[in-house]
């Protein structure tokens, strides 16, 4: 896809051929209909009027980066905020080769993205660590590299007492767990689930996520004799009957978000009981006792699970707080006030954190230092 073929639709003058191009783009995920719905909502027509070299723009941009949104900005400068954001997501940078973009940066740290990595606890105590390398099985377990699954032989399916599992998943890693009755679970770094190594056939499947993020694609209780299927958290409960959801309850933090993508689920707590519909969010604040539910974009708060870290309008404080359970660092602020600075942008999970550093300290707001696995913002 090209730049031109998004401006131009911006504009009305798109060709025959050009809109074919774009409807094709357009219908092929979530992310490209989020981010075109944006710079739509952005955009000026005003632009053919300010004296801005797009191909000068887009050569130098053409390394992902994240940029301050200036409260008072004055948007019929949105090229250059259109610019930016597309620049980030997937359909261009996978016409830049990682060649390309190191050539702008001299990556000088040791700091590595995360991996596939968990530690299993098993029913007895007994703890083995994954990692993408893994392969074995045991019972009706079986571990393939980034991935463990469980089954339930047709023999064995009656059972009487519930064994649990725990996969704890340390920062800098992520996996996937498929349970017993085929619901999917993405976990996301820093997070620990429990979970029965078998369901009783009928009752509730109640699992834990006892902190941590994760992405879940449950098995309709219609294929499980009606049973319902509820992810407990510190504060809260999720009851679902077949559906896909993400939830974020980190030690760290004092708000729980449950986010729904599809199906309904009814979230309950001591601070009240809301039924979600697809594209909503509850969040649970234990410090103020409060229960909320508001509208949000999807793509954004599920983007983890596809490989990226989307950010809209977040502040430097939160990002370098998720980034720094991926990338395993410590993040210290010599100067308070720079965590407040308000920044969008995408970032793919696989990225060095130096250059996307590199690509912020571009905006003039902040510096940084690498000390060891320690990250200093100036």
């Amino acid at each position: 896809m090209e730049f031109k073929i998004l401006i131009k639709k911006l504009n009305d003058t798109l060709s025959k051929k050009e809109e074919a191009i774009f409807d094709s783009w357009l219908k092929e995920s979530d992310l490209h209909r989020v981010y075109f719905s944006r710079i739509k909502n952005n955009y000026s027509k005003d632009i053919e009027d300010i004296d801005i070299d797009v191909e000068k723009a887009w050569n130098e941009l053409s390394t992902k980066l994240l940029v301050r949104k200036k409260k008072n900005s004055n948007w019929k400068y949105a090229v250059a905020a259109a610019i930016v954001l597309l620049i980030s997501i997937p359909f261009v940078t996978q016409q830049l080769s990682s060649e390309k973009s190191l050539e702008h940066h001299i990556v000088t740290s040791n700091i590595q993205p995360g991996s596939n990595k968990a530690i299993l606890t098993l029913e007895d105590g007994t703890q083995m660590p994954l990692e993408k390398d893994s392969k074995f099985s045991k019972g009706n377990m079986v571990v393939k590299g980034e991935k463990v699954s469980y089954n339930t032989p047709v023999k064995e399916a009656n059972v009487a007492e519930i064994r649990y599992n725990y996969l704890t998943i340390p920062r800098g890693g992520q996996y996937f767990v498929e349970l017993s009755d085929g619901t999917q679970v993405w976990l996301n770094s820093e997070s620990k689930i429990k979970y029965p190594v078998r369901f009783i056939e009928g009752k509730p499947r109640n699992i834990e996520l006892v902190y941590g993020e994760a992405y879940f694609d449950v098995s309709p209780s219609s294929k499980h004799k009606g049973a319902t299927f509820n992810v407990l958290t510190k504060s809260q409960e999720i009851t679902v009957l077949g559906t896909e959801f993400n939830v974020k309850a980190y030690e760290d933090e004092n708000t729980i978000y449950s986010t729904l993508v599809e199906g309904k689920v009814a979230v309950t707590s001591e601070f009240g009981e809301k039924l979600l519909n697809p594209g909503q969010q509850c969040a649970i604040n234990i410090e103020n006792n409060s229960l909320t539910v508001k509208n949000v974009d999807v793509a954004y708060e599920t983007s983890w699970r596809n490989g990226y870290f989307m950010f809209d309008k977040e502040s430097l404080g939160h990002m370098m707080k998720t980034l720094s359970r991926w990338y395993d660092v410590e993040v210290l602020f010599e100067n308070e006030n720079n965590r407040d600075i308000v920044f969008s942008g995408i970032l793919n999970r696989s990225d060095n954190i130096e250059e996307l550093l590199n690509n912020i300290k571009k905006t003039g707001e902040m510096d940084f230092k690498i000390d060891d696995k320690k990250i200093i913002i100036k």
